[in-house]
């Protein structure tokens, strides 16, 4: 039986009691169809017997496994068409199963703007719209047209526009749907609509000032004036992202992990704690009732709470910590396990609620386990 430390981009966690590879869309239909969504008071409980895996890089699953199925959604596929408003714009479909970078590179290569800030992201396409994937200032909620899914509360596909998705801040409808990671809709296609103005397209505008200046742009310069060719970009990105630990590599224990492990906190600007001057923050607008927010940095609140680079190793005899060139990740240094980097986890969350009064919030789907 296969085990969740082959499958999932931190390597930890035991086996399934049934695991499903569905190569084709067919397949899993057929085993949604057998698995309806459970009642809320057993999916409070952790009690569905369900878990959708697709590149696996974003779960973190207890030593002891998981005693229901395991549906691995491993079709992929990616067509294109015109947009039919006559813009030039190009719809891409994308199957769940196929892996994200792939996408991103493909779009390049073809000279579609609007995904190249997001390369070297690990994983499957259809993650992507449940947490609203982003870096680099790019959101895929940016250019998301719809998305097919199975909604296991009606027993049926529907497609949901990207305004009924909801989307927010590594969040969206998808999500919030989610309890203990059983999910009410399983993402089976998506489709992107994505500027292209032939073989001299730029890239969309650069909003993140260390990519813009890596490219050379002028951060001060109107936002529709910071573009830049598409593969440059892409180049850019990558390399920004390998030299933190996060484009994946066997050989780099660094990049065993599940990407940033905590989210930044957004908080109403009226409540923000006392922090010292110049630390990173952010205005996101007003919230439902109208009151401002402002979003933290979690790598600079972890850091500042005296969790530098390679924190945790002492906790764990070494065999997790935080990342030596990033505190956002959280590492398998080759032979963790997953209470190893929970306990590291639940250091870093304490550490920066007693330095700043601030709570962190996991970013992976837990488990079997919880912080």
């Amino acid at each position: 039986m296969p085990r969740f430390s082959d499958h999932t981009t931190v390597r930890v966690g035991g086996a399934a009691g049934e695991w499903i590879v569905a190569d084709t869309e067919a397949t899993a239909l057929d085993v949604l169809a057998r698995h309806p969504l459970p009642e809320a008071d057993r999916r409070e409980a952790g009690e569905d017997t369900l878990l959708i895996l697709g590149g696996g890089s974003n779960l973190l699953v207890a030593d002891a496994g998981f005693s229901g199925t395991v549906l691995q959604l491993a079709f992929d596929g990616i067509e294109e068409a015109h947009a039919e408003d006559g813009s030039g714009d190009v719809v891409v479909t994308v199957a769940a199963g196929h892996d994200w970078d792939d996408v991103v590179a493909r779009t390049v290569e073809r000279r579609y703007a609007g995904l190249e800030a997001l390369s070297g992201i690990p994983g499957a396409a259809g993650a992507t719209p449940v947490q609203n994937v982003g870096a680099y200032g790019a959101e895929v909620s940016q250019t998301i047209v719809d998305v097919r899914v199975w909604d296991r509360g009606r027993g049926e596909v529907v497609v949901m526009t990207g305004e009924e998705l909801g989307f927010g801040y590594r969040d969206s409808v998808l999500k919030r749907t989610t309890i203990h990671g059983s999910p009410r809709y399983v993402v089976l296609s998506v489709r992107f609509r994505l500027a292209h103005r032939g073989d001299r397209t730029p890239s969309a505008p650069v909003r993140y000032a260390e990519l813009a200046r890596s490219l050379g742009l002028d951060v001060d310069a109107a936002l529709d004036q910071r573009r830049a060719p598409l593969q440059d970009v892409r180049d850019k990105v990558l390399a920004l992202r390998a030299g933190k630990g996060m484009v994946l590599d066997p050989a780099d224990h660094d990049t065993w992990s599940t990407g940033s492990f905590f989210t930044n906190p957004i908080l109403r600007a009226d409540q923000l704690p006392e922090l010292p001057e110049g630390a990173p923050r952010f205005a996101v607008g007003p919230d439902a009732d109208g009151a401002d927010l402002v979003k933290l940095s979690a790598a600079w609140l972890i850091d500042r709470s005296g969790c530098g680079k390679g924190f945790g190793a002492e906790l764990t005899e070494g065999r997790a910590s935080l990342s030596t060139k990033h505190t956002l990740a959280l590492t398998n240094r080759g032979s963790a396990s997953a209470e190893d980097l929970i306990t590291v986890a639940r250091a870093v969350r304490d550490a920066v609620s007693d330095r700043f009064g601030v709570a962190l919030h996991p970013e992976p789907v837990l488990i079997g386990t919880s912080l």
